[in-house]
């Protein structure tokens, strides 16, 4: 079963204005997964691997960006690994509980690190991103999508410089998994 929820790649586009910012291709009326494999062929890996994190889903989006990073981090110190460790629990059961500690660890944790990333990926799945008793504003849809494209570039920082655009490659392929069929 698809998780795919666009028809084009030009409504994805339309959905986040701010990709035409992010991708150096325009898009087109090809179906997105299509569109991912067009944009591998022409080299251009930074631009499938962005268009890959706002097409999938929220909850997939996350799981990706974990796997993503935990790949080229090896082994995981035991100080390190608690923002991980919340954003997979957020997926496993994306409740508001799992979704809070994961807020408050990525809040909480370096820039720099792909972990904090990922745990802000699971945290900016909604919620509020303004929360007042006279003024409300829902977390924008785009925030998980900008936290897992930024754990995965991150996370690239670890692969040696030759191999990153196969490592890259490997990730918009391992999305494009989940995005083509339920895990």
């Amino acid at each position: 079963m698809s998780l795919v929820r666009f028809a084009t790649a030009e409504a994805l586009f339309e959905t986040f204005p701010e990709l035409s910012q992010k991708i150096s291709v325009r898009p087109n009326e090809q179906f997105p997964t299509k569109f991912l494999q067009t944009l591998l062929t022409a080299g251009k890996v930074e631009d499938a691997m962005t268009f890959c994190a706002y097409l999938l889903p929220r909850r997939e989006a996350v799981w990706w960006a974990c796997r993503s990073a935990r790949t080229p981090l090896g082994h995981i110190a035991e100080e390190r690994v608690a923002p991980l460790l919340a954003a997979e629990a957020w997926v496993k059961e994306p409740d508001d509980e799992h979704r809070q500690t994961a807020l408050e660890l990525g809040t909480s944790g370096h820039c720099d690190d792909p972990l904090t990333w990922v745990a802000l990926a699971a945290g900016w799945s909604g919620g509020f991103l303004v929360f007042g008793p006279d003024y409300s504003i829902p977390m924008p849809q785009y925030m998980t999508a900008r936290a897992a494209r930024t754990a995965i570039l991150i996370s690239a920082l670890s692969v040696n410089r030759d191999q990153r655009p196969a490592w890259l490659q490997a990730c918009v392929t391992d999305g494009v998994r989940l995005a083509e069929e339920r895990p």
